[in-house]
């Protein structure tokens, strides 16, 4: 990440002598704008993901393991809400409007924007060393004492203070290269063992997973997991300041008080 240099304070008004330890905002540089550019294109194409998943979701609530899976195969498990087809066997006595079409056609578009998008912030943030300065733990982030604690005050909902808010936590990095390099290459693996095309030309791909029917099922619990980073990750941004650090993912830059002495 690019590092600007600090603005110059300004010089005393009076008594140029005396120590001042008055707090002054200063703009901190914090996000380059390669990191905030692919943040909000992600979180714009997961939100597209998100609502065309339910509906493509509503077509056939219904989940098996192994490869086939139909209305006439015991499913792994159903989700209890009504289908958008009448051949689906739901236990309901209506189904819900079918938009299975514009659905499909915007998770398949959004799909390939977010994972071209995720290439270039991998890409990048291996070249910058974004991820060895900003997301790798250092030692004694990983000890057992240090993610207890920062996971009680995570329970507790308390607000970060200021000097904790300028950086990552251990916990915070850990959670942010799991979901970087685990649940996003996952869901984007299950999603494509689901598609014929994909299936045909890399057939151990499909059966690593199980099979196309597990790789669904797979594919949905990842997506659970991920909406439940992002639920947790508004929720801190809130705690820590939402217009502080929202401001500072789109600006690049967050104002922070620093004592001038």
């Amino acid at each position: 990440m690019a590092t600007l240099g600090s603005a110059q304070a300004p010089a005393e008004a009076s008594f140029p002598s005396r120590a001042s330890t008055t707090p002054v905002a200063e703009l901190a540089p914090r996000h380059s704008a390669l990191v905030r550019g692919t943040h909000w294109i992600t979180a714009i194409c997961f939100l597209a993901l998100l609502v065309s998943g339910i509906e493509i979701l509503i077509s056939h609530p219904r989940f098996y393991w192994g490869e086939t899976g139909t209305v006439l195969t015991t499913p792994l498990f159903q989700l209890p809400i009504p289908s958008s087809r009448r051949l689906v066997p739901t236990g309901y006595s209506y189904v819900l409007p079918d938009q299975n079409g514009w659905s499909r056609a915007l998770h398949f578009e959004a799909a390939w924007i977010a994972v071209l998008t995720g290439l270039l912030y991998a890409i990048s943030g291996l070249i910058t060393q974004h991820f060895r300065r900003n997301l790798v733990p250092g030692k004694a982030d990983l000890s057992w004492r240090a993610l207890w604690t920062e996971f009680g005050k995570r329970l507790r909902f308390e607000r970060p203070s200021a000097a904790e808010a300028s950086s990552y936590n251990g916990l915070q990095r850990i959670t942010y290269l799991f979901v970087i390099f685990v649940l996003f290459p996952l869901v984007i693996w299950s999603g494509l063992a689901m598609s014929l095309a994909f299936a045909s030309a890399f057939p151990w791909s499909v059966t690593l997973l199980g099979g196309r029917q597990s790789a669904r099922t797979i594919h949905f619990f990842v997506s659970l997991g991920l909406v439940l980073f992002l639920s947790v990750h508004i929720l801190m941004v809130c705690r820590a300041g939402f217009r502080s650090r929202t401001g500072s993912m789109i600006t690049g830059r967050s104002a922070t008080p620093r004592e001038r002495l």
